[in-house]
């Protein structure tokens, strides 16, 4: 029996949040829509938004706070923002 596969079964993989880096930074801009600008202690500047877990537990950033990023290495200008320090 033949079986046919889709040249775009690969691509529906998704990453696990273990394949993301984690990048320290500091936030310098809020944008709409629930995106921050975080400058990275590495001196790159990524744009990212919250995790579901921090919007759902109402976790609050601002400009100037302490924050960890998680960054896929495919797109290193992207991420979502997992921790902010106290």
């Amino acid at each position: 029996m033949l079986q046919i596969t889709s040249p775009y079964a690969k691509l529906d993989e998704r990453m696990s949040k273990e394949d993301l880096l984690d990048v320290q930074g500091t936030v310098s801009a809020v944008h709409s829509g629930g995106l921050y600008r975080v400058q990275s202690d590495a001196g790159h500047e990524v744009l990212a938004q919250l995790s579901g877990r921090m919007r759902r537990f109402r976790i609050r950033v601002v400009p100037g706070d302490r924050v960890t990023v998680g960054v896929s290495p495919y797109d290193p200008a992207r991420g979502i923002i997992t921790f902010r320090a106290r």
